[in-house]
């Protein structure tokens, strides 16, 4: 469990109360199965990102190392993820003439500065206004590239016949054209082998459920795959990945020199924009997570490991680290119990590296895709995606939008398409403020007014409920306005009781009201005015404009005194002699009727 009101400096030591050996030996196990798919897959978001591989294997063990020590979640895990590698990528190759290798360090430092700084700041609590509609188109369309972008190695077209111009197709667009015209280039075995290893996966999963399945398919996978080799068949593999400790490291980061502050200024809007994705991957992911083993996560708390991660990559990889999705859904179909899990992966992706890493030589391609392909229909949260669709119009016009974006335009820019929708669609509802017509009916309680009659024809109660900002402004006033379009009319009183939100917009709003009234010989009365909104009244300088005689505030032993006394001064007003204004008093707290 983690705290609401601060960072919790143990979040790891709180997961392992209770731990045993059947914990540690599925975290263990785990482990081992995340890090089977975590070093090529680390390779691969190097080469996208057009960095070294050992960047990539570096980033997936620094982070898989450090992260779990402060974050909330138990089964996400840190890394490079292909929509960081996508926008590393596409800032460098619009920018030719900067020497990416040398400022990586420096980017991923600033990234990690502004997410630390970001977690004290208790930033990631934007992410609740985030629409959970949201986050599951994201995670659909997410799931949906990673397959495709996995389709070509299952059909065996090359790498390069899908570049136009010397450059990777990064939009789903593009490369589905791509893949449609190179299907003459598809290789039979390629396909043959994935749909092998689909079926190896599918037969360890059923009937060997407890074993780590993706570990197993693999190491059979890899096996079987000599067997083309030695009959003069080529096999598509990951080359040799065996490294030497300066190797794994990068450049030292250079915080000193004038040219630093330069390229830190050039480099602010890419680390933003990274830190950003990573906490949205973060939290869409340990959000999902935790719905399924019915956890409770801190994003604050997880965007403060996240810092502490690409803090430490800054140092010992080259790569910015994010929360991957199929990486950390891996982990849970596994059955990690702990942070622990991620960290046995960051030391078999570390000790990999430096030991086994000419293994690597011998994984199929084709099988490591088809293992990938697997992870992510994983993903797929087929009730989420019913509810997201059928539960509001709204919702279903979010998820449509956002699931689109996702598949259309970069992941950066799809999430906050999808944010925009939501949040438009959000302030377009709660930008109509309920304004019925009220009266005191017999029983001397205040009711709806009977369409057609007032019992004062000059006196108009308009019982406002909902939202008073910006975006309800005009539509406000104008209602108001069309409210005094009776000829007969002389005092409008607002009845703001159930308002909210007053803001400077509507406050305006108000005032041009008043002024329009009084220009018209009317005037116009305020009642049931809880403290917040004449606070702002009064702030805004609106009570002098209303005039303090004007404003009753809302009683709360009685909610409709204050209306009964702006009737009556509606009634001063106006001259009437008769101003008698029954109302109801509870016998239990006063005599009086």
């Amino acid at each position: 469990m983690v705290h609401d009101s601060a960072l919790d400096p143990f979040p790891l030591r709180r997961s392992l109360l209770g731990y045993g050996k059947r914990s540690f030996l599925s975290d263990f196990r785990a482990g081992v199965s995340v890090s089977m798919l975590d070093i090529p897959q680390g390779m691969a978001y190097a080469l996208i990102a057009g960095l070294p591989l050992q960047y990539g294997i570096t980033c997936s063990a620094v982070a898989a190392l450090v992260g779990p020590l402060l974050s909330s979640s138990r089964h996400t895990i840190f890394g490079p993820t292909n929509a960081t590698a996508f926008m590393v990528f596409s800032y460098f190759a619009a920018y030719p003439q900067l020497d990416r290798l040398s400022m990586m360090p420096l980017l991923v430092f600033m990234t990690a500065a502004l997410l630390i700084a970001g977690a004290f700041l208790r930033v990631a609590d934007l992410t609740q206004f985030i629409s959970r509609t949201v986050v599951v188109a994201y995670v659909t369309g997410a799931s949906i590239l990673i397959t495709m972008n996995q389709l070509p190695v299952l059909l065996g077209i090359p790498a390069e016949m899908l570049q136009a111009g010397g450059h990777v197709i990064i939009t789903l667009p593009g490369h589905v054209y791509r893949i449609f015209t190179h299907l003459g280039q598809a290789q039979w075995l390629n396909i043959a082998f994935s749909v092998t290893t689909l079926a190896l996966f599918l037969t360890i999963k059923r009937w060997l459920p407890r074993w780590p399945t993706y570990a197993l398919t693999l190491v059979a996978a890899s096996l079987l795959g000599l067997i083309p080799n030695a009959f003069g068949l080529h096999l598509p593999t990951f080359s040799n990945a065996t490294f030497t400790w300066s190797e794994l490291l990068p450049p030292f980061p250079d915080f000193i020199s004038g040219g630093a502050l330069a390229n830190a200024s050039r480099l602010f809007g890419l680390a933003l924009a990274l830190a950003f994705l990573a906490t949205l991957e973060n939290s869409a992911m340990s959000k999902t997570l935790a719905a399924k083993s019915y956890q409770r996560v801190d994003p604050n708390q997880d965007m403060l490991a996240l810092g502490a991660a690409n803090l430490a990559c800054a140092y010992f990889s080259g790569m910015s680290a994010s929360c991957s999705l199929t990486r950390s859904a891996l982990n849970f179909a596994a059955g990690a119990r702990t942070g622990l899990a991620s960290m046995c992966n960051g030391l078999c992706c570390l000790v990999g590296a430096l030991t086994i890493g000419g293994a690597v030589a011998h994984i199929p391609r084709a099988a490591l895709a088809t293992l990938v392909v697997c992870v992510a229909v994983s993903l797929f949260n087929r009730r989420h995606i019913w509810i997201s669709v059928n539960a509001t119009r709204s919702d279903a016009v979010v998820f449509v939008i956002t699931l689109f974006a996702t598949l259309m335009l970069p992941l950066h820019v799809a999430i906050f398409v999808g944010i925009g929708v939501s949040v438009i669609l959000y302030l377009r509802k709660a930008s109509r403020p309920s304004l019925v017509e009220y009266e005191f009916n017999e029983e001397g309680n205040l009711a709806e007014a009977r369409q057609g009659g007032r019992q004062h024809p000059a006196i108009s109660i308009v019982h406002v409920e909902g939202e008073l900002f910006f975006a309800s402004a005009d539509l406000f006033r104008t209602q108001i306005q069309r409210s005094c379009a009776d000829p007969n009319l002389r005092i409008v009183i607002l009845r703001l009781k159930n308002a909210r939100h007053l803001d400077a917009t509507c406050a305006m709003a108000i005032e041009e009201l008043v002024r329009s009234l009084r220009a018209d010989g009317r005037d116009l009365i305020v009642s049931g005015v809880v403290k917040d909104l004449y606070r702002v009244l009064k702030d805004a300088g609106m009570a002098e404009v209303i005039g303090k005689d004007n404003i009753f505030p809302a009683s709360p032993t009685n909610p409709n005194l204050s209306t009964r006394n702006a009737l009556r001064r509606a009634q001063e007003i106006l001259g009437i002699k008769d101003a008698e204004v029954r109302i109801y008093y509870d016998p239990s707290k006063s005599p009086k009727t």
